[in-house]
């Protein structure tokens, strides 16, 4: 008989998941009677095995087999912690380790995370569960004409926008992303009425400063909107008709590299005074020169995208703290908030100083991460990240989620690693945090949602792949795993996120070609369109879907339930990817498909998924 202990269960520790100094937390283990425990103690640990604390069991009950150890305790600081148990049994004295998802080892095993977050970080809770929609801002909508003088050349704009994006490289090898679809600011205003009608709260916009590039990552002013977006006076209205319509705009602030030819850097000649060009340029400091000007650290190798020094002063300044800074001037403009472009490159204490400044500005304001892995414990750079445990992001980009999801719709998992993916989630991170995850399927970095549940595979060559559409019976059966995965993401916890297009089927594997101009013809009675304002109306009017505490469980066969608790509203999700069930109808049905009701119970096929109200 194993010695019994699951930190997600309520049995065993109390309260769930992360916990705030000198808050009680009460854990609990069942010991096995024939293993003569005498004594037990919990250890509790810092990094590197460091030693932080060991609190006494004291023996509390018992069962027909099981002696029941149990202890409470209070940590008197933040931090990132790790526990096991000591027990001093008749055969000796022997550690007690974690095992996979809820099991107990002996000896050896991982040891089990505890994070305490400060007690006074908060989070934008009106903005809990929102639905989200991130904007590529020149693929979307293009709307009258912009004043190009001043943009930075060469350049060219396709006329036809349902043009492939160019990906090939050039002469001398390299990928310009230089050519553009025109879409801009007032498109995007003038989109905002289709926006309203899906439910969106927020919207996420790529890149808007002045760069060379498509993407815009390689930023060359942040002060100044890119030429062929428009102009501030355009970003203004656009943020105030967007909050006439209860939705948010949240900006991508690139902070941990400019663009080479920046007036920054200026690597060009184009601006005057950069660090390429000027050794007596007052933005000198900002870059690691090697060796001066031709050799410098620059983003993963990226020679276009010079890397800078984010605790130098005077950046630091010219980002955060300055009066008409980068940060005050767009959160004054109408901004609602920035996603951080790798936050893992960023460090820990720039971060922390920039959601301070954000909230003295903007309480309400929202700052997200991007994170791919889970964000609680992550390691980058050899440094352990302190985003939830130094309270320095309000959320993070799901990854995690977005993972476990395909995986299981796809088949490649049985609905375990789904269960295990986000119970984990929902344990490591804050409460706070977890109502505000963004939650996406696609995003700008990753191949199109309904490419990815295609049943085959693409072609492995680059060029049949830009122009590659799935036949009508795969296009079908991806659809329907889409179905199901979309249904997932608006049940979980956190705020789903849709990539521009992916709500009327868009396809499309890597960047560019995910990266494609919105296809307006595509909204008129659009079934995928339709299903995902249909799952946007259940999760405006159910409380339990946009704040509730999540518990997710499975059979081990296909089927996963997701139960939703808030107050006392519940709902539960049933899913199923393997054969066929019928399960005990249980309460209201709300949403159904691939399913028929027959009296009271429900008979689900594969890709069938229920949503009931308890």
């Amino acid at each position: 008989m194993r010695i019994l202990f699951d930190s997600k269960s309520k049995v065993f520790k109390e309260p769930f998941g992360t916990i705030e100094p000198l808050s009680p937390c009460r854990i609990t283990i069942h010991i096995p009677k024939d293993c003569g425990a005498r004594n037990c103690s919990l250890v509790i640990e810092k990094e590197n095995g460091c030693g932080y604390a060991r609190f006494t069991m004291n023996r509390d009950g018992e069962g027909d087999c099981y002696e029941f150890f149990t202890c409470k305790f209070a940590l008197a600081e933040t931090g990132l912690y790790y526990y096991k148990f000591r027990i001093d049994a008749e055969s000796g004295t022997f550690f007690l380790y974690r095992e996979g998802y809820d099991r107990t080892n002996m000896e050896e095993g991982d040891m089990w995370q505890l994070s305490c977050i400060p007690r006074d970080f908060t989070t934008p809770e009106h903005l809990s569960g929102s639905l989200m929609y991130q904007i590529f801002p020149d693929r979307f909508r293009r709307e009258g004409t912009c004043d190009l003088v001043g943009k930075l050349e060469p350049y060219f704009i396709h006329e036809n926008t349902a043009d492939i994006p160019c990906y090939r490289p050039d002469e001398n090898g390299e990928v310009k992303n230089c050519d553009f679809f025109g879409g801009n600011l007032r498109g995007i205003e003038a989109g905002l009425g289709y926006l309203k009608e899906m439910g969106v709260g927020i919207i996420y916009l790529n890149p808007i400063f002045k760069a060379w590039s498509n993407h815009r990552y390689d930023t060359c002013d942040y002060m100044k909107i890119d030429e062929l977006l428009g102009t501030e006076e355009d970003f203004i209205s656009l943020c105030r008709a967007a909050h006439a319509k209860g939705i948010k705009v949240i900006l991508d602030g690139v902070f941990s590299h400019t663009g080479s030819r920046s007036r920054y850097f200026d690597s060009a000649g184009e601006f005057g005074n950069g660090a390429f060009t000027d050794p007596a340029s007052p933005y000198r400091a900002w870059y690691e020169f090697t060796e001066y000007p031709d050799q410098y650290t620059c983003w993963w190798g990226v020679r276009t995208l010079p890397c800078v020094d984010e605790r130098n002063p005077d950046y630091m300044d010219f980002i955060i703290d300055g009066e008409d800074s980068v940060i005050a001037h767009w959160l004054r403009a109408g901004a609602d908030g920035f996603r951080l472009d790798v936050a893992d490159e960023l460090p820990d204490d720039f971060i922390a100083r920039l959601r301070r400044r954000m909230k003295e500005i903007r309480p309400d304001s929202l700052l997200i991460g991007e994170v791919w892995e889970d964000a609680s414990n992550k390691v980058s750079y050899g440094v352990r990240r302190t985003y939830f445990v130094n309270g320095e992001l309000d959320s993070v980009m799901n990854y995690p989620f977005r993972n476990a999801i395909i995986d299981y719709v796809t088949g490649a998992d049985d609905g375990t690693g789904f269960r295990n993916t986000v119970m984990s989630v929902a344990e490591n991170y804050p409460p706070q945090v977890i109502n505000l995850l963004m939650n996406m399927l696609s995003t700008h970095d990753t191949p199109r949602i309904l490419s990815l549940l295609s049943p085959e595979s693409p072609p492995s060559d680059r060029d049949e792949r830009a122009v590659y559409l799935m036949n009508e019976r795969d296009r079908r059966a991806a659809e329907e795993r889409l179905f199901t995965a979309a249904f997932l993401q608006f049940v979980l916890p956190g705020m789903p996120c849709i990539f521009y297009g992916d709500e009327i089927g868009t396809e499309g594997y890597e960047d560019p070609f995910c990266r494609k101009f919105f296809d307006w013809d595509r909204t008129a009675e659009n079934p995928i369109l339709e299903f995902a304002k249909n799952l946007s109306r259940i999760r405006r009017s159910e409380q339990a879907l946009k704040t509730g505490d999540v518990r997710v469980t499975c059979d081990g066969h296909g089927r996963v339930f997701i139960e939703r608790t808030a107050g006392n509203a519940r709902l539960v999700a049933t899913v199923n990817t393997g054969d066929r069930f019928t399960g005990r109808r249980d309460g209201e049905v709300i949403l159904c498909s691939g399913a028929s009701v027959n009296g009271d119970s429900i008979e689900i096929g594969r890709y069938g998924f229920t949503l009931e109200r308890i």
